[in-house]
């Protein structure tokens, strides 16, 4: 199976299954010399981890991440970075119900019919847990972009949506809710409707908006490696990804050059950033701002018709433990991803700069 590895400079690989006895990843690249806050890694990984709230999948697991290499005496030493995060709670026999069945909408099929064999076991390789490596490279790579802010937050759930853009919210009451929404009124409005999606068996989709403040000047290629194509690479990356969107995104399509075009002011910085930080593909100081929309979860306690591998058709109804929405539990992945994607582009700065 290739594609595991992501980034050129600052490069992460990772392994493991939803059932395996652990996943891990290996982080090459990351420069000498970086002091490391274990319990900040520690910190995004709960963010991240199964049975935080009652509006999450409540398989138990403490996500405690083990360094094995590349840290020493709380700095990184140049050579790779090596960690695993063990499952402790799997219940495999919750999957015996699709061995030899297919859920709709999930990687089950085309997984089978590609390598023609597959971990049916919470979905194995293809299962949302794989993010909890990309999480703890985040981390990290968040610790070597120390004046760089990125803030992803809930900004929908189904139809409910956050009014107005990003620079009317606190960003300090991101964590207050577990929606993980900073307008209060809406996250609990979204809360409200996640658990009434959850009992009536179903799920349901959402998106995650992102803020990245402080980004210099001239990250990014003006052809092939355009910066906001690396952003939107990386989060199309994440499992149940539809739809990637920066700076006016779709709404652009609907203005006329006049209205759209950010116009400077004297230190070159611009009135309005319809841009979003990013112009030829290169980042110009302003906020790097997305959107990212994620379909509801393939998985649902409702009956469907599917097929099996015999192509017969047959009842499925889903078992185990499921997220009714992914949103809350997608903010820190989000962040993570694009910090992957920040600090392989300012160690592709330094090298063409010859400054490694």
């Amino acid at each position: 199976m290739a594609g595991n590895i992501f980034g050129n400079v600052f490069r992460l690989t990772t392994f493991g299954e939803s059932h395996g006895p652990a996943l891990g990843g290996v982080i090459d690249g990351c420069p000498a010399g970086i002091s490391i806050d274990i319990e900040a890694v520690q910190a995004e990984l709960n963010r991240r981890k199964p049975g935080q709230s009652a509006i999450v999948t409540q398989r138990k697991e403490p996500d405690t991440v083990e360094f094995f290499s590349g840290i020493f005496e709380g700095q990184t030493t140049g050579t790779p970075i090596g960690f695993a995060i063990h499952n402790t709670n799997q219940k495999s026999k919750d999957y015996n119900h699709i061995k030899d069945s297919f859920r709709p909408s999930h990687a089950d099929y085309v997984y089978d019919q590609k390598y023609g064999v597959r971990d049916y076991r919470g979905g194995g390789r293809s299962s949302a847990r794989e993010t909890a490596s990309r999480v703890v490279a985040g981390a990290i790579a968040k610790q070597f972009l120390k004046d760089i802010k990125i803030n992803a937050f809930v900004s929908a759930v189904g139809s409910i949506k956050v009014d107005g853009d990003y620079t009317a919210l606190d960003f300090s009451q991101i964590e207050s809710n577990p929606v993980r929404c900073p307008d209060p009124a809406k996250a609990e409005e979204m809360e409200s409707y996640i658990k009434k999606i959850r009992k009536e068996g179903d799920t349901v989709g959402g998106v995650v908006s992102c803020v990245i403040q402080n980004v210099p000047i001239g990250l990014g290629e003006p052809v092939f490696d355009k910066l906001h194509a690396a952003l939107g690479s990386a989060m199309l990356s994440i499992n149940a990804v539809k739809g990637f969107e920066y700076g006016s995104g779709f709404d652009g399509a609907k203005m006329t050059g006049s209205q759209h075009n950010d116009l400077y002011n004297q230190d070159g910085t611009t009135k309005t950033n319809y841009s979003g930080g990013i112009q030829g593909g290169i980042s110009n100081g302003m906020a790097i701002y997305f959107n990212v929309a994620f379909k509801p979860v393939a998985t649902i306690m409702q009956t469907q018709e599917t097929l099996n591998n015999k192509g017969e058709f047959v009842d499925m109804q889903g078992k185990g433990r499921h997220d009714p929405c992914v949103v809350p539990r997608a903010v820190p992945i989000v962040e993570a991803m694009a910090a992957l994607v920040l600090a392989d582009f300012m160690l592709l700065k330094r090298l063409n700069n010859n400054q490694l």
